[in-house]
């Protein structure tokens, strides 16, 4: 229990820190952001736990392919933030990002990669 508590709260301890380096500094945040720490931090806790090589190595291959998609979203987002607001730019960039990603699985079955 008391190492589950301790994964929370060193994730929770990222989320805050890149949050706050955001509301600072719109370049340096972003930087932080998109660093792969929420899967550094999972690979860490993967080894920590003993888990397979094969675990570990899986992860980071499959979170290579579920980032790709993701990327339009964020070139998106700046462009409808100020035309249609905050709520309905995220919901358009999930949607596109819903779209993006099933076209991707669909790219990536051609290498018999299954995402879905």
């Amino acid at each position: 229990m008391i190492w589950l508590i301790t994964k929370y709260l060193t994730t929770a301890f990222v989320v805050v820190v890149v949050s706050e380096l955001a509301k600072r500094s719109d370049r340096f945040g972003a930087l932080v952001a998109s660093l792969p720490l929420v899967t550094m931090l999972t690979l860490v806790w993967l080894y920590l736990e003993k888990q397979p090589e094969s675990k570990l190595s899986n992860h980071a291959l499959y979170t290579f392919w579920y980032v790709v998609p993701t990327l339009p979203m964020f070139l998106a987002f700046p462009m409808l933030l100020p035309r249609t607001g905050f709520w309905l730019a995220l919901v358009i960039c999930i949607a596109l990002t819903v779209v993006c990603f099933a076209a991707w699985a669909a790219f990536a079955r051609g290498f018999g990669i299954e995402l879905l």
